[in-house]
């Protein structure tokens, strides 16, 4: 049996417990469970990814995880349970800022102008999730005022970033190795998430942090494409996916 075949097999045994984690985490019952199954998912594509694209030393891989599970954990141990929603803000807001960077990075291999589009939404998408979940902390842990902050022309204010950032995606694509217009979309993705969020209540950002933690997903699909990774694309599909419609059915009740 060859690597290609092996790699291809796990990439099937991580969808599959993405899927079954996801199904798990619909009853209270089982939550806890699918989200370690969903998690055993997630090293499975690690691991198979590193071998597949064997981009850096196993010593580097280690240091890595050695560092991630530290923080984590002793992250997750001195967190109280009434402090989840801004802890669950910030990691969805670190999963936008892993998408950005890999959009970044894919910048530098060969490329066509599909990938370039994949690209800036990895960029655009990674940075509105980083700094809207950043905004949807705050807001919760009463870092900022939790009131909706409005301003007069707030609307035009918000028609001409998106205006800019479709025109700074287009000059991207047209010229990718200008790295002003890279540039210009980071800046104005990060000043959209802050400009989505501002608007809407402390009592509100639970749904925020729905929202974000789709657009997340929405990210590292998009970044799944750039590097023609499948279980990346996978695996964003389903989190953006859960991730609209639990903020579709929050919004509704």
């Amino acid at each position: 049996m060859n690597v290609a075949l092996l790699i291809n097999l796990a990439y099937a045994l991580a969808a599959v417990l993405f899927i079954l984690g996801l199904k798990m985490l619909s009853s209270p019952a089982t939550a806890r469970n699918g989200n370690l199954v969903s998690a055993i998912g997630m090293l499975v594509a690690v691991v198979a990814t590193l071998f597949d694209a064997r981009v850096i030393t196993w010593t580097e891989v280690a240091i890595g995880v050695a560092a991630g599970s530290a923080v984590g954990t002793i992250w997750a141990r001195r967190v109280e349970m009434t402090g989840m929603p801004e802890l669950v803000a910030l990691f969805n807001g670190f999963g936008g800022l892993a998408s950005l960077l890999v959009g970044w990075a894919a910048l530098y291999a060969p490329t066509s102008t599909f990938i370039l589009i994949t690209i800036a939404l990895a960029i655009l998408i990674g940075g509105v999730t980083l700094t809207g979940s950043v905004m949807a902390w705050a807001k919760l842990s009463e870092t900022v005022s939790g009131k909706p902050f409005l301003f007069s022309g707030q609307r035009i204010f918000n028609g001409a970033l998106l205006t800019a950032i479709v025109a700074s995606t287009v000059m991207f694509c047209l010229q990718p190795d200008n790295h002003l217009w890279l540039y210009a979309i980071i800046a104005l993705s990060f000043l959209l998430g802050v400009m989505a969020v501002l608007p809407i209540g402390g009592a509100d950002m639970p749904v925020v942090i729905s929202l974000m933690n789709s657009y997340s997903g929405l990210a590292a699909c998009a970044a799944g494409f750039a590097i023609n990774n499948m279980i990346l694309i996978v695996a964003g599909a389903l989190v953006g996916a859960s991730g609209i419609i639990l903020t579709q059915i929050m919004c509704k009740a």
